[in-house]
């Protein structure tokens, strides 16, 4: 048994079925698309989310409120989950590793929710004021990283 005595296992492949090459293919002269209609010219492209002519259902779902589709997402995390990392210095690099992120793109807001309990280098996108109260309480500083 060497690999050129390899083959798949019998029935296995099919050929492809090739339209439109005569009588004999079974899928002659029209092609499979029958006669006359939206779907049997040459130059037919279903538009994507088209329904045959139904109401598609992007356009039959209630659509409320605003969608800002420029909105900058946050990714949450409070001061009590920040004393999970050792380090002096806290980044969204080290909060990363210690899985408080999920993506290293995400950009990160810091929240006072409980207690920091000793006094770090923090460096978010954004943090509330209640954060850089308890930051700055604990002898720590807030640096805000990525102002445009």
């Amino acid at each position: 048994m060497s690999l050129s005595n390899l083959k798949p296992a019998a029935g296995s492949r099919k050929d492809r079925k090739r339209r439109g090459r005569g009588p004999g293919s079974g899928l002659g002269k029209t092609a499979g698309r029958g006669h006359k209609g939206q779907l049997a010219g040459s130059g037919y492209s279903r538009k994507r989310g088209f329904e045959g002519g139904q109401m598609p259902l992007a356009r039959r779902l209630p659509k409320r409120g605003v969608n800002n589709i420029f909105r900058t997402e946050y990714v949450v995390v409070n001061l009590e989950n920040l004393n999970r990392i050792e380090a002096e210095k806290v980044g969204p690099e080290e909060m990363l590793q210690a899985g408080l992120l999920k993506n290293a793109k995400d950009r990160v807001k810091v929240l006072g929710e409980g207690d920091i309990l000793s006094a770090k280098v923090v460096q978010a996108h954004k943090f509330s004021k209640s954060a850089v109260q308890k930051i700055e309480a604990k002898g720590g500083q807030a640096v805000t990283i990525g102002k445009e």
